[in-house]
């Protein structure tokens, strides 16, 4: 059964004459609010911006249609907030991945079969080139943010090679993400499916390790 967002109450004082003064807290409101743009963050990725309404979106989350401007202005706002929150896991996720072990994971069954779950850019990404700025923009933001992560974890010190770097993880990060996104345009269960993960991974970790070999040795302090 659904419930209001303010139905959360906390006890303030009592009167004199005995009745309770009630009154919603901060931290429940900002709690209600973070559980609306997560139960978002999961469904659009599951069914698209336009594939699930707000009333709908609400009841999943356990709330009533009307406490949804209480907390956003538009769906468009909760569109942009849900698409920060989701890029902002997949960063997390990746922190302390070098790029093998990030195609590895990535252009996988288990990701593209975990589409709720999974990486807001594969899921999203078509959608976002047809949304207002402000999705455009929290996409940016949480692409540029993926590279960053990424790009440290890649052993190419001096400025030259961190460019170099750059160029690497953002061809890799688009190779991925189309691999997952046309691999889920095909019928569950298809063969090309899994042929599609299963070439671009093989192709994307070899091209990754040509890139490495392709780096002068190191030298050694003596030198």
């Amino acid at each position: 059964m659904s419930i209001d967002i303010y139905v959360c109450w906390t006890v303030e004082r009592r009167s004199t004459k005995g009745r309770l003064d009630m009154r919603v807290t901060k931290a429940q409101a900002e709690q209600n609010r973070a559980h609306i743009v997560a139960t978002a963050s999961r469904l659009f990725r599951e069914r698209g911006y336009d594939g699930v309404g707000v009333a709908e979106l609400m009841a999943a989350a356990g709330f009533t249609h009307g406490g949804f401007y209480k907390h956003f202005r538009s769906k468009a706002d909760l569109m942009a907030e849900a698409s920060a929150s989701g890029l902002s896991q997949t960063v997390a996720r990746t922190e302390g991945l070098d790029p093998a072990e990030f195609v590895e994971r990535y252009v996988s069954r288990e990701h593209r079969d975990g589409r709720g779950d999974g990486c807001t850019i594969a899921a999203l990404g078509g959608d976002a080139a047809r949304q207002p700025a402000d999705v455009k923009t929290e996409f940016a933001a949480g692409i540029e943010n993926l590279l960053t992560a990424l790009q440290a974890q890649s052993d190419t010190p001096g400025h030259a090679d961190q460019r170099a770097a750059r160029t690497m993880v953002i061809d890799m990060l688009a190779h991925s993400v189309g691999a997952v996104m046309l691999s889920r345009a095909c019928p569950d269960g298809s063969p090309l499916a899994d042929e599609i993960l299963d070439v671009c991974r093989k192709e994307i970790l070899a091209s990754l390790a040509h890139g490495n070999s392709d780096q002068p040795a190191a030298r050694s302090p003596e030198a």
